[in-house]
């Protein structure tokens, strides 16, 4: 009997092991919480940059940590819960860590993947052991990631329910009602889908703050990259002023791939240090992909890929209110990327114009535009340039009030401004066809104008192309001199 039990008890450990799900049966309802002590997590707000409204609003959290007295004296209560909302890449899991490190407390980091589970009940159990653990090691923070995957909005349509999800979710919304915060346990998690969270879970008295990390704007740009170049040897030229401003609407995790893109170039260089141009090129590299400097492009190719570069340069450089050219280059990218002409603004744009959009629309024509107008046939390059000029032709007329037709009506909303930003039309299909009417007659409307403007131009379009098929890249100065 003794080897019989041992026996089964060595094939349910074995099995276990293998299925993780009935291992986790037979240990029900372990929460798989990381725990970091104070020592481990080793991050502070020296190490978050370009978040500065973020870290103020969370400045109060750690306060209440070191000294509760200070809130409970007045009769104040501290945020149970804190939401972290903002695009992929901006620094969410960073900064709850480094709220943990600035707090010298205890960190519990757990997924919301971890709470779901096969066996119903199991992810409810989870809730219950962390929240148990969190109270024992109090003052704490709790931080999950990613809670949209258990806080999703309950009856959302699904046929049946999801019983599992809603009960972990239910355990969720008791365990945050039912502990006491002046005992010092602050919940934090982090989402980049907001609108699907379940009206419950965002009352006051479980999320009572929400507080956005958003992408950030020049000065932020300028100060991460700094933080993430603190341990890369940099040359004495960087200016890190001109490659925020060439990265409008890159994310923390961006502007650090840039770094290290930049760091790696370096080394295949045979250098010891990075320089600007290093870091220029890493810009490109995540841009548009690494250069493809053995592709093999005939001749006729690259003569309409010139002009066509050239037509959106020489197109943005006649118009009031484009962006300064930067470089063109027709060295074919990894991307797919035959060319591009990169534009680089002087300063952080917020608002954009009427005009503005317009001859952004232009600018992005330019380049089929040039095909017309120097060769007399056009190609399937413009694909990308075609996309992006009805996209903003269409927000123009349904979403930003910048047609005569509709006037200031809504005729679109975003559905998730922080992954994609998709939309969805809210009009009768009548409506529909007349909008459509609307973005043809912006387009063409611009078309007619970047077709002028190169009609005007003609001598300089011929000239600029040709010293643009013997050098392959101008920088930006280079070409204004020359036009």
């Amino acid at each position: 009997m003794v080897i019989f039990i041992g026996l089964g008890q060595f094939l349910i450990k074995k099995l276990g092991a293998k299925i993780g799900g009935f291992g986790n049966a037979m240990s029900f309802g372990r929460s798989n919480a990381k725990i970091y002590v104070e020592a481990q997590t080793g991050i502070s707000f020296n190490d978050v940059a370009g978040q500065d409204e973020a870290k103020e609003a969370l400045q109060e959290v750690i306060d209440f940590l070191h000294d509760p007295s200070r809130y409970t004296a007045i009769g104040a209560k501290i945020p149970k819960g804190v939401l972290l909302v903002g695009p992929p890449g901006t620094g969410k899991t960073l900064l709850a860590k480094a709220v943990a490190g600035e707090s010298k407390v205890p960190f519990f980091s757990i997924s919301g993947s971890e709470f779901v589970e096969m066996f119903v009940g199991l992810g409810a159990a989870r809730v219950r052991d962390l929240f148990k653990q969190a109270q024992e090691k109090a003052p704490c923070i709790v931080f999950i990631d990613e809670i949209d995957t258990i806080g999703k909005s309950r009856g959302s349509g699904e046929v049946g329910g999801n019983d599992e999800r809603e009960q972990t979710l239910n355990q969720l919304l008791t365990e945050m009602d039912g502990f006491n915060a002046e005992k010092g346990v602050v919940i934090l998690a982090a989402t980049n889908r907001p609108e699907t969270l379940d009206k419950a879970l965002l009352r006051p008295g479980r999320f009572d703050r929400r507080v956005p990390v958003e992408l950030p704007d020049l000065q932020g740009r300028e100060a991460i990259l700094q933080v993430h170049a603190k341990n890369v040897k940099m040359g004495n030229d960087i200016d890190f002023n001109a490659i925020a401003r060439a990265t409008p609407g890159a994310s923390g995790a961006d502007l650090a791939n840039i770094i290290n893109e930049a760091a790696l170039r370096a080394v295949r260089m045979g250098r010891t240090y990075v320089t600007q141009s290093d870091l220029e090129e890493s810009v490109e590299v995540v841009i548009a992909g690494y250069e493809r400097k053995n592709a093999v492009i005939s001749m006729k190719d690259k003569l309409t890929i010139a002009y066509h570069e050239i037509g959106h340069a020489l197109v943005a450089a006649k118009l009031k209110h484009s962006s300064p050219i930067h470089k063109i280059t027709i060295v074919p990218r990894t991307s797919g990327a035959l060319g591009f002409t990169m534009q680089i603004d002087e300063g952080e744009r917020i608002l954009m114009s009427k005009d503005e959009a317009l001859d952004r629309i232009t600018s992005l024509l330019g380049g089929r535009s040039a095909e017309e107008v120097a060769l007399g046939s056009i190609t399937s390059g413009a694909s990308n340039d075609i996309e992006q000029a009805t996209k903003i032709a269409r927000a123009m007329v349904t979403r930003f009030g910048m047609s005569e037709e509709f006037d200031m009506m809504a005729l679109e909303t975003v559905t998730n401004q922080y992954l994609g930003g998709d939309t969805s039309l809210i009009v009768s299909g009548e409506t529909a066809s007349r909008i459509d009417a609307e973005v043809l007659k912006i387009i063409k409307l611009c078309h007619q104008r970047a077709i002028n403007i190169l009609e005007e131009n003609k001598d300089k379009l011929h000239e600029l192309t040709k010293v643009l098929l013997e050098k392959e890249t101008l920088s930006g100065s280079e070409f204004m001199e020359m036009l």
